[in-house]
């Protein structure tokens, strides 16, 4: 069964960094499109990052704006978003998704088949 479990969410200050980690199981990594995903209270949930299916990529959103990084361990079948200099408007759960259907990867939510349960992150002074 395929799962996907987030975890190293936290506080952090402004200009601090983080890195939330993705953890698949039930399925070989590379072979799908692979994105994080976040969402601020209030607000719809936006794309961040993702790598399409063979690791193609990464793609980021352009609010990342140079800060994220995407990157996948397949050894442990793992996600890595490491975010640096965080703003509080990075504030937010962030999701990780996996999509079956294609193999470039998309920021949208609507074509992702599977997501985790979330993690928060929280920027503020």
């Amino acid at each position: 069964q395929l799962q996907l479990v987030e975890s190293g969410g936290g506080l952090v200050k402004p200009g601090g960094s983080l890195t939330v980690s993705c953890a698949v199981y039930g399925f070989h990594l590379p072979h799908y499109p692979v994105a994080w995903f976040r969402q601020a209270p209030g607000k719809e949930r936006e794309g961040v990052s993702c790598f399409g299916a063979g690791t193609i990529g990464p793609f980021y959103a352009s609010f990342t704006e140079g800060r994220f990084a995407l990157s996948i361990d397949k050894t442990k079948s793992t996600v890595y978003l490491q975010m640096n200099d965080l703003k509080p408007e990075d504030t937010g759960v962030y999701y990780c998704a996996v999509e079956t259907s294609r193999r470039r990867c998309m920021l949208e939510s609507s074509v992702y088949d599977y997501w985790g349960q979330g993690t928060q992150v929280t920027v503020f002074s």
